[in-house]
C-alpha cells in the first residue's frame, strides 16, 4: 500500500523506457525495477511527469553528481512542476542543497560546523531523553504505529531543539514537511500552501532573532561574518532554516522507520541485533544502504552528452542514490541485507559537493532511536504487514507501521 497522492497513470510496461517513480509497486519495492533498468538501460528515460533521465549504476550516479554546473541543483524536486502555481516571487530557495557554486560553497561552509562529528554529540542527551519519553507513551499498550508514534516524532523535535524553535510544534512541522515533499510533490497548489506556512513561520522566527539575538542556532547563523551575506542576513538564514527543517525531518524519519520495518519483519536480524549491540554501527549503515530514502533532481543547463545519452538543456535528471546502493558492481550480494556488512561505501547521503551536510546528525538520531527501541522493546514484529504504507517520490519511507510487542 502507498501513502502518496492518488495515482491514475497507466501501468508501466517497460521500466527502461517508461519508468514512473509514483507507480504503487515502485513505491513499495523499487529494487526489481532498478535491476531491470540497470541491465537494459543504465541511464533510463521517461516522458512521465514532465520527462526525466535516471541513472541506476553507482558509477553513473557518482559521475553525474560531479557535473557541476552542467547539471544544476537549483530545482531539486524530482518531477517537473507548474511553476505558475507556486509562488517563488521571494526568490527563496534552500541553500546549499538547492544552489550551485559559488552560493552552494559559502552557504555550505556556514552550516558545516553545526554538523561536525563533535558538534552533533551535544544533541545526543536530548535525543536519548526524547526517544525514551516517546516509548514511555506506548510501551504499556503492547502496540504502536512505529512510524507515526516514534520515527516521525524524533527528527522534528531534534531539529527544533537545534534551531531554537518550539519542539511542541513538531506535529505542525511534520504536517508542513509532508505537505511540501509528499502530498504536494505533484500538486503545486498544495505544495505552495504548505510552503507558505513554513516560510511564514520561519520568517517571523529569523526576523525576531535578527532584531533580538538569542543563544540559539538561528541567532548564531545571522551573526556569522560572511561577506556574501551582508545586507541579506535574514533572507539567507531563512533559506538555510527552510532547508534544515525540510531536509532534516523527512529524510531521517524515513530512515528510522525503514529500519524498524526491517527488524519488525526479519526476526533473525532482530534477534541477532538485540543479542549483540556491537552490531549497531554496521547495522545502521546497512539500513541506510538498503533503504536509502532520497532521490534528488538536477536540471541540465546545457546539452550534456554522457556515453550514448544526450541530455538536452532543461531536461531533468533524477540522482537515484538508492539504486546506486544496490549496484552489484560495487556491493557484494546487494539484495541481501547483511547487518554485519564490512565493506559498505554507500552514498545514501548523496555524492559530490551536495553530499548531505547533516549526515552526522542523521546518523546520531538513527543510532539513538534504534538503540533506545531495542533497549526497551527487544522483541517486536509487524502487527499487520498489509497495513504498512509507504510514501515515495522525493523521499521514500514508511508512513504507517503497525507494530506489536
Amino acid at each position: 500500500m502507498t501513502d502518496t497522492p492518488v495515482h491514475k497513470a497507466t501501468p508501466v510496461e517497460d521500466w527502461a523506457t517508461d519508468y514512473d517513480i509514483f507507480d504503487p509497486e515502485y513505491v513499495v519495492d523499487p529494487v526489481p525495477m532498478w535491476q531491470e533498468m540497470r541491465e537494459q538501460c543504465p541511464v533510463a528515460h521517461t516522458d512521465r511527469w514532465g520527462g526525466s533521465w535516471m541513472p541506476t549504476r553507482h558509477a553513473d550516479v557518482q559521475a553525474m553528481a560531479k557535473m557541476v554546473p552542467e547539471l544544476s541543483s537549483k530545482a531539486p524536486l524530482v518531477i517537473d512542476q507548474d511553476d505558475s502555481a507556486v509562488d517563488n516571487s521571494d526568490g527563496l530557495n534552500a541553500p546549499p542543497i538547492s544552489a550551485d557554486p559559488p552560493e552552494a560553497t559559502w552557504t555550505r561552509k556556514m552550516i558545516l560546523p553545526t554538523f561536525a562529528p563533535k558538534a552533533v554529540q551535544a544533541y545526543q542527551p536530548y535525543t536519548e531523553q526524547l526517544c525514551h519519553q516517546l516509548i514511555d507513551g506506548f510501551i504499556e499498550a503492547g502496540e504502536c504505529d512505529a512510524a507515526a508514534d516514534y520515527a516521525q516524532q524524533i527528527p522534528p523535535r531534534v531539529i527544533a531543539h537545534l534551531l531554537g524553535l518550539d519542539p511542541a510544534r513538531a506535529d505542525e512541522f511534520t504536517e508542513w514537511v509532508r505537505g511540501v515533499l509528499e502530498l504536494g510533490l505533484n500538486n503545486p497548489p498544495v505544495r505552495n500552501h504548505y510552503r507558505e506556512k513554513i516560510i511564514g513561520f520561519l520568517h517571523a522566527e529569523v526576523s525576531d532573532r535578527f532584531e533580538n539575538p538569542r543563544d540559539d542556532k538561528l541567532s548564531e547563523l545571522l551573526q556569522l561574518d560572511v561577506p556574501e551575506m551582508k545586507g541579506q542576513e535574514v533572507h539567507v538564514v531563512l533559506g538555510i532554516a527552510n532547508l534544515l527543517l525540510i531536509a532534516g525531518i523527512d529524510t531521517t524519519w524515513s530512515s528510522i522507520g525503514s529500519a524498524l520495518f526491517h527488524f519488525g519483519s526479519h526476526s533473525e536480524d532482530r534477534r541477532r541485533l538485540a543479542a549483540d549491540h556491537s552490531l549497531f554501527p554496521t547495522a545502521t549503515e546497512e539500513m541506510l544502504r538498503y533503504y536509502s530514502p532520497v532521490t534528488m533532481g538536477r536540471v541540465a543547463q546545457e546539452d550534456v552528452t554522457y556515453g550514448d545519452v544526450v541530455i538536452r538543456e532543461g531536461d531533468k535528471v533524477l540522482m537515484n542514490f538508492p539504486a546506486a546502493n544496490h549496484d552489484p558492481e560495487v556491493f557484494e550480494n546487494p539484495e541481501e541485507i547483511q547487518i554485519d556488512r564490512q565493506r559498505n561505501r554507500h552514498i545514501a547521503f548523496g555524492s559530490g559537493i551536495h553530499r548531505c551536510a547533516g549526515s552526522n546528525l542523521a546518523r546520531l538520531e538513527m543510532d539513538v532511536a534504534l538503540r533506545a527501541w531495542f533497549e526497551r522493546i527487544p522483541e517486536f514484529e509487524l502487527a499487520d504487514p498489509n497495513a504498512v504504507t509507504w510514501a515515495g517520490g522525493q523521499v521514500r519511507g514508511p508512513r504507517s507501521l503497525p507494530m506489536r510487542f
